[in-house]
């Protein structure tokens, strides 16, 4: 028997879009069905300037087909050097939602991240003075550090002590991917929040090495113990206000996912949302949804929900999705769960 599943319009609060040829596409599997994206600056250059930011959601508008209607909310890629005029004039005009910390090498195009962190005190104090949001790719980047153990020691090391000097700064933690985020969330004060990715609650270290290396499952923060996938769908299903979709669907070209030196990136934007129905579905908890994609990240981002609605559809027979996406400059394949999906989105 068919069943369905209406929501408000879901909205995915860390999206990778490129440039170019990718960017134009890749969009589309993103703006039919989200309202609102936050959109990742790591481009090269990164996006470092209120101008940069603008002239770049210039030309996502320009690349948006004719009949999507998608808002994509800009980032500017945090520096030592950042001006914290032209990021607070850019946050009060809005044409900057948040500000993106890498950590210097962390992940891809990150070259020009951060070193030390507490050159950012004084752009994160006035960030907390006006409310503009910290996006954090929560890694350590210390040869020392196994890089399993990268984001729990970043907790430790970077986060923790942010936070502690900032209390009223809104932070959301990244694409995290251990139990001990998950714990450190829900222990924290309410300015603090997480995003979760739709690879990262399917797959574990297993799924990407055992058998032989799976370069379309590599990412960063790089899957984990099969316990830490758990925890992670325990948190999204649990209807928590913490927890949100950031899918970090990240493309790139075959030819550089499968090589000697294979690029970080899971490209999810064509099936995230069935995938999540599927998973939410088994746990018994389908209705914990609409919080996850939908209602948690806009409430803290201080954003209204969006006014439309969407359909999931569960099918009789498995739904077919592509592979791949082919464009001029090469192909880009799609995430594959690694089970059959039953659901559909009707928008």
């Amino acid at each position: 028997m068919t069943k369905e599943l209406e929501i408000v319009r879901p909205d995915d609060w860390h999206l990778h879009l490129r440039d170019g040829t990718i960017l134009k596409s890749v969009l589309p599997y993103t703006s039919k069905i989200f309202g609102r994206s936050i959109i990742m600056p790591n481009l090269i250059p990164p996006i470092t300037t209120v101008q940069d930011a603008t002239m770049y959601k210039d030309r996502i508008i320009e690349a948006l087909p004719n009949d999507h209607s998608f808002r994509p909310l800009m980032t500017l890629y945090l520096t030592e050097t950042t001006d914290v005029m032209d990021l607070a004039e850019g946050f009060a005009k809005n044409l900057i939602s948040a500000v993106k910390l890498y950590p210097a090498g962390a992940t891809t195009n990150s070259s020009l991240g951060v070193n030390d962190f507490k050159r950012l005190y004084k752009i994160f104090e006035k960030m907390e003075e006006i409310g503009c949001i910290l996006c954090v790719h929560g890694e350590i980047v210390d040869p020392d550090v196994d890089i399993f153990d990268r984001e729990h020691v970043f907790i430790e090391r970077v986060l923790d002590p942010i936070i502690r000097t900032f209390p009223n700064l809104k932070v959301v933690m990244e694409h995290i991917t251990t139990e001990e985020a998950v714990n450190y969330i829900e222990t924290s004060n309410e300015n603090v929040a997480a995003t979760i990715t739709t690879h990262h609650l399917v797959i574990n270290r297993n799924l990407m090495l055992a058998g032989g290396i799976k370069p379309h499952y590599y990412c960063l923060p790089v899957a984990k113990r099969e316990k830490h996938r758990v925890a992670l769908l325990n948190a999204a299903v649990s209807g928590n206000s913490s927890f949100f979709l950031g899918t970090d669907s990240a493309p790139h070209f075959d030819s550089q996912k499968e090589s000697s030196c294979g690029c970080a990136g899971c490209f999810t934007a064509p099936n995230t949302l069935p995938i999540l129905a599927q998973l939410f579905e088994q746990e018994s908890l389908l209705k914990e949804l609409e919080k996850f994609v939908s209602i948690n990240g806009a409430n803290f981002y201080n954003l209204p929900l969006n006014s439309e609605h969407i359909k999931l559809v569960k099918e009789e027979y498995p739904v077919e999705f592509p592979n791949k996406i082919f464009t001029s400059e090469g192909d880009i394949t799609v995430f594959d769960p690694g089970f059959p999906l039953y659901w559909s989105v009707k928008s």
